[in-house]
């Protein structure tokens, strides 16, 4: 897997109407039953693009950050979005597919709910001549035309390399592993990338696993029962948690709060969300992965106006790297991002970033922290 570079993303001049398009990361959310997202800016082509989106349990960003940045990108260059989310429903995320199908779109962008759910959409699309860009996740065994995400693979190894780093002059210390739904292949590069750090280290007695499970849908709450059954049946013992996001590092950080170890066992995370970001500030999580959603976004959403007007040359212009797909035994062309790894030295860097406001991050018993971080409004 080769990691893309922004410099690459900018190879097109219609790359600067897009930032400035989505440059407010702000913008409302729409509801998870929204059936689209509008019509097209006006002195539009009509020229439809279907965007489905997973869920709203998993992570806050998929409404909150995805939705208004395509709606705005794809509107800014006279495109129709149509964005729907399936709500963790794979027969609502089919009848969505078949809807946009139907409808005429001229690109079909999906987040899928299983590798399986995808691969069956994009069938349907391909029968139908539609091209297929995944989003965020890759559908193994799937028949999309592109792929645009981050280097996930990378993203394991900054966690691998941040829970090393706080654990630092701790002795054998033991680690419980909650990694995220087996049913994303994402999870899978997650774990994969933070084992290439850990499992050296696992291997040679200087750490040692004491629990590891996966979660399915990435469910906070069972990841919450999930890590106090581990940690139970380790006797109440950890000094690590590699938590593959910081939506099940919360529920992680709960767990340890009712066991009185919350601040004293460090604990990973991903997404630099608001609530991830405070748990760092508070010394209760010991970093997280900033992955700024508005060049995922943009870089899809320029994917698929090339692809809606009908520029393959464009599109293969943008997806200068390959995923590889094992399970359909071919490499598909791709956008892969660089993730960066944020700790309590540089958690400044996420709110610089825009992805998350200040004021959202720096309340309460977080103001001081914040300006101690050199964080301000």
């Amino acid at each position: 897997m080769r990691s893309n570079t922004l410099a690459l993303l900018a190879a097109g001049s219609g790359l600067a109407l897009l930032l400035s398009a989505c440059g407010n990361n702000s913008a409302n959310p729409g509801t998870g039953n929204q059936a689209g997202s509008g019509t097209a800016a006006p002195g539009g082509t009509g020229v439809k693009v279907g965007v489905i989106l997973p869920d709203t349990k998993s992570s806050a960003r998929w409404e909150s950050f995805d939705r208004p940045l395509l709606d705005k990108a794809l509107k800014a260059a006279g495109i129709e979005p149509i964005i729907q989310n399936a709500e963790g429903d794979t027969g609502k995320f089919s009848t969505i597919a078949d809807s946009m199908i139907s409808q005429g779109v001229k690109v079909l962008m999906i987040t899928n709910l299983s590798d399986e759910s995808g691969a069956a959409i994009e069938r349907k699309a391909k029968n139908a001549a539609i091209p297929v860009i995944d989003y965020d996740r890759l559908s193994l065994g799937g028949s999309a035309d592109y792929y645009v995400s981050f280097n996930n693979t990378k993203v394991g190894q900054l966690q691998g390399q941040g829970l090393v780093e706080c654990l630092k002059g701790k002795a054998n210390p033991q680690i419980i592993q909650i990694n995220g739904g087996p049913e994303d292949n994402n999870a899978t590069l997650f774990k994969n990338g933070a084992l290439s750090v850990l499992k050296p280290k696992y291997d040679a007695g200087e750490f040692k696993l004491s629990g590891d499970q996966a979660i399915a849908k990435w469910d906070n709450q069972l990841g919450n029962t999930t890590f106090q059954q581990l940690l139970t049946a380790n006797g109440g013992k950890v000094d690590g948690v590699l938590a593959a996001n910081d939506g099940l590092a919360g529920a992680v950080i709960t767990a340890l709060k009712k066991a009185g170890l919350a601040g004293q066992v460090p604990v990973t995370g991903q997404d630099a969300t608001e609530d991830g970001l405070a748990a760092i500030l508070r010394g209760e999580q010991c970093m997280t992965v900033l992955k700024p959603i508005d060049q995922e976004a943009n870089a899809a959403a320029q994917l698929a106006i090339a692809l809606a007007k009908g520029d393959k040359a464009a599109a293969d212009k943008l997806a200068t790297s390959t995923e590889r797909d094992p399970k359909g035994n071919r490499d598909v062309k791709s956008v892969l991002l660089t993730p960066e790894l944020i700790n309590k030295d540089n958690v400044k860097k996420a709110t610089d970033s825009g992805f998350v406001k200040v004021a959202d991050v720096c309340k309460g018993d977080l103001a001081e922290k914040c300006k101690q971080a050199g964080i301000t409004k």
